[in-house]
C-alpha cells in the first residue's frame, strides 16, 4: 500500500539512519560559512520557513563549528514573533508515513488534524526525531490528541519548541548531506 498524503499539515522529521547519525563535515560547515548570503538563507528555509528566523542566523555567520551554529538557530527559534510562527506553521507539510499504516489509520489522523487546525488555527507540527518508522503515526495521533487540551497560548508555546526542534535537525540533516560525513562514525549527532 502506497501512502497517501493528507490534507492539512503535521510536520516531523524522521529519525536518521543510524550509520548516518555523524556530525557534518568541517567542510560542509565550511561550505555554509563561506556560501552568498542569499544560497545560506534558501539552505535555511529548507529547514525552518521564517524569514526572520533565517536572516537571523545566515547574517550571524561565520560559526566556529556546529554547536555554535545549532546555539544560534535555538536562540533565533527561541525569539520568534508569533507573526514569524504563523509564518513557519504555515509552511510545514506531511511526513511521509510507513507503507504498512492502514487507511483506518489515515483516517484517523485527519480527523485529530482538523479538530486541531479548528482549535488552534494553524497546523499541527511534531518532532519525530529517533522514533522507528512504525512508531510515528501512533506518536503524531497521541501528540495531536494530547495538545487539543492545551490552551491557545500554551500549544504555540510548545508549537514553536517543536519547529525549533525541527529546524535543528533539518539543519544538521542539511549540512551532512551527500558525501559530507565526518571521519569520526561513532560520535552521536549534536544534541543526543
Amino acid at each position: 500500500m502506497t501512502p497517501t498524503h493528507l490534507p492539512g499539515r503535521v510536520a516531523a522529521i524522521p529519525a536518521l539512519p543510524e550509520q548516518t547519525r555523524t556530525p557534518p563535515s568541517t567542510t560542509a560547515l565550511e561550505e555554509f560559512n563561506t556560501a552568498p548570503a542569499d544560497e545560506a538563507r534558501r539552505l535555511l528555509l529548507t529547514c525552518l520557513r521564517s524569514l526572520c528566523w533565517s536572516h537571523r542566523v545566515a547574517d550571524h555567520r561565520p560559526y566556529p563549528d556546529l554547536d555554535s551554529l545549532l546555539a544560534a538557530s535555538d536562540e533565533a527559534a527561541y525569539d520568534l514573533t508569533p507573526a514569524d510562527l504563523s509564518e513557519a506553521l504555515a509552511a510545514e507539510t506531511l511526513p511521509t508515513l510507513p507503507d504498512e499504516t492502514y487507511a483506518v489509520a489515515y483516517t484517523a489522523l485527519r480527523a485529530a488534524h482538523a479538530a486541531y487546525e479548528a482549535r488552534f488555527g494553524h497546523s499541527f507540527v511534531i518532532c519525530l526525531d529517533g522514533l522507528h518508522a512504525d512508531e510515528t503515526l501512533d506518536h503524531a495521533l497521541a501528540g495531536i490528541r494530547s495538545r487539543l487540551a492545551n490552551d491557545p497560548e500554551e500549544e504555540r508555546v510548545v508549537a514553536a519548541e517543536e519547529l525549533r526542534r525541527l529546524a535543528r535537525q533539518r539543519l544538521v540533516h542539511s549540512l551532512r548531506g551527500a558525501g559530507n560525513c565526518a571521519t569520526s562514525q561513532t560520535q552521536p549527532a549534536p544534541g543526543k
